[in-house]
């Protein structure tokens, strides 16, 4: 069997230069204080984006090839990392997207059989990310688009959106969300120790994909696929949680007291969503996603390279799973989210 991991990052010298320069936030610079370089989100909240990680992030070629080697990676499916370009100016974005995306599709070249591709896009240049979309999948062969869990000042399932949400259906193309900073205020309170990638990033990206759900998506596109990491941020331990509004009796009653879907909240979040092992090595974690999300709606994700490749592969193989359980996690259920080996 191969393994197919679907949450791998990269960046661009073109993205880093963009942080760089852009007058607003998010934006790359160095710490006044320390003189290190830090991910600035607002201007008091900062993570740390050392030389390592960066040249990790950069590097598609044959030092990430030697990482998936190492840890028996087969195929890589590339992102642009986090905060992405969705925040930025939107004609701004979209040059720095078809920039992003014509330098993935070259390693993808490269490398045939070992990288494979997610779009980067603009949103709020919604016709232009519509023609984007298509052409990374029809003319570069990539495989879905990654987006981010909001856009500044705005979420995926808003309106505005959804004539990109109507491509990737009418592509038959998955969505990965991604987490990024949460640009509910509440979150930052303690800094990046609430707001940040242990808590605020899954949190708003589980908000986000219940957003989704609430907003008749998937009743309009009943084929469109998300991919969430991190084993969708907790929504399948809320999978019975998430209907009970629906079923307790007074709320039942009153006809306009819920949103109208024509199925259970629970029942978009089995069939729409796929979840990936991503940086959380809590076993709870697998058992629930693998037995009550469901065993074909996990696939595998590292994280790469915030997350070490052996360190997943090693949980993973610690979980005790058969052969066949190992082919539908490592191979056979990415073909759901668009990958094949």
């Amino acid at each position: 069997m191969k393994k197919i991991d679907l949450e791998v990052h990269f960046a661009t010298q073109g993205w880093v230069d963009a942080l760089t320069a852009n007058p607003g936030y998010p934006k790359l610079a160095n710490d006044p204080v320390s003189g290190n370089r830090r991910l600035y989100y607002q201007a008091d909240a900062a993570e740390p984006y050392p030389d390592a990680l960066l040249a990790k992030l950069l590097d598609i070629g044959a030092g990430r090839i030697a990482a998936m080697d190492a840890a028996g990676i087969d195929v890589a499916v590339l992102s642009l990392t986090a905060p992405g370009i969705e925040q930025l100016e939107p004609k701004w974005a979209s040059k720095l997207a078809r920039e992003a995306n014509d330098e993935l599709a070259a390693a993808c070249a490269k490398y045939p059989g070992r990288f494979v591709g997610y779009a980067a896009l603009s949103p709020k240049d919604t016709d232009e990310a519509c023609k984007e979309l298509e052409r990374c999948v029809k003319e570069l062969g990539f495989k879905g688009w990654k987006t981010h869990c909001n856009y500044g000042d705005s979420y995926i399932d808003e309106k505005q959106y959804w004539p990109i949400l109507a491509k990737a259906a009418e592509l038959d193309v998955p969505i990965y969300l991604h987490p990024t900073v949460p640009k509910i205020k509440e979150f930052w309170t303690y800094g990046l120790a609430l707001a940040g990638p242990g808590f605020g990033f899954g949190m708003e990206t589980a908000l986000t994909m219940f957003r989704l759900v609430l907003s008749g998506v998937f009743d309009e596109y009943p084929n469109l696929k998300f991919g969430v990491g991190h084993y969708g941020e907790g929504l399948p331990f809320l999978l019975d949680r998430v209907d009970f509004s629906a079923n307790f009796a007074h709320v039942a009653a009153d006809s306009g007291a819920f949103v109208a879907l024509k199925r259970k909240p629970s029942e978009y979040l089995r069939d729409n969503m796929w979840v990936s092992t991503s940086c959380n090595y809590l076993p709870g974690a697998f058992s629930t996603s693998w037995n009550d999300l469901g065993a074909t709606h996990v696939v595998l994700g590292t994280d790469y390279p915030y997350g070490k490749m052996d360190e997943c592969i090693a949980f993973l193989e610690g979980r005790g799973l058969s052969d066949a359980e190992k082919e539908m996690l490592y191979e056979k259920n990415a073909a759901a989210l668009g990958v094949t080996a």
